[in-house]
């Protein structure tokens, strides 16, 4: 597995203005590298759904994406308030969005059980008042 190319953006926090422009950005690469469609629609969501919860939960933060021949490795980083109970977390409808993110749309707990669903390898830490990394793979041949 050679890396192909590595790319890094900054996550604003509560800027849902330019929330989805890393992951819009990701997919145009991983188009213009002829994956398979459905291996860029995977990644796209992973990449959104985690991009949105640094928005949102995490204060913002940064995307590291790797993209491989075969796959494409995504870590998202944040230094928000941490998750206190990741099992919990992982639960599909379990959210802590405020009304106020809910009215935008947004907060009905189906993030992260959502990137874990695309994902080939999902891996979250979390520590209380330090912040969250996620490593998402997803493989181009799964």
């Amino acid at each position: 597995m050679s890396q192909v190319l590595t790319q890094k953006y900054v996550v604003g926090a509560d800027d849902f203005a330019a929330a989805g422009a890393a992951s819009a950005a990701v997919k145009k690469t991983l188009k213009q590298l002829n994956f398979p469609v459905d291996f860029i629609r995977r990644a796209s969501i992973a990449m959104y759904e985690g991009e949105i919860n640094m928005v949102i939960h995490g204060g913002g933060g940064v995307a590291s994406v790797e993209i491989y021949e075969d796959c494409v490795k995504i870590i998202l980083t944040d230094k928000g308030p941490g998750i206190p109970d990741i099992e919990q977390a992982m639960q599909e409808g379990y959210s802590t969005a405020t009304d106020s993110i809910r009215e935008l749309g947004f907060g009905a707990g189906m993030g992260l059980p959502n990137i874990k669903k695309q994902s080939d390898d999902f891996e979250i830490t979390s520590e209380v008042d330090k912040g969250t990394t996620l490593i998402i793979t997803i493989n181009s041949n799964s």
